[in-house]
């Protein structure tokens, strides 16, 4: 059974940097393409980073760029967020997805994803 498992959430104030890591485990191969995404209070889930495991591609939204970077360790089969400049509109929840096919539609489409993480909280403060 394949598992995801984010961690490295937590409360820091604007400015702040936090690492969030994905562990997998259950999938002896490689994934294709693994993503963070992103949901609000009352918002929509919405994508931060993408990496394509092969080529080491990475893609990012708009908010993330220059902030943001998506990194993989593939001897551990982790992916990374490491997350610096924190914004309080930074302050979700944030998700690990797994994609095990290649092809699909664009890396921040979440309905192209077969494997979710629980989740792990940032809270930036002002």
């Amino acid at each position: 059974q394949v598992q995801l498992v984010e961690s490295g959430g937590g409360s820091v104030q604007a400015g702040g940097s936090l690492r969030l890591s994905c562990a997998t485990s259950g999938y002896s191969g490689r994934f294709n393409r693994m993503s963070w995404f992103r949901q609000s209070p009352g918002g929509e889930r919405e994508g931060v980073a993408g990496i394509y495991l092969g080529s080491g591609n990475t893609f990012y939204a708009d908010s993330a760029k220059g902030r943001f970077t998506i990194s993989q360790d593939n001897a551990e089969n982790t992916v990374y967020l490491q997350m610096t400049g924190l914004k309080p509109e930074d302050t979700a929840m944030y998700y690990c997805a797994a994609r095990t096919e290649a092809g699909g539609g664009t890396w921040s489409d979440n309905a192209i994803y077969t494997y979710w993480g629980p989740g792990t909280r940032v809270i930036v403060s002002s």
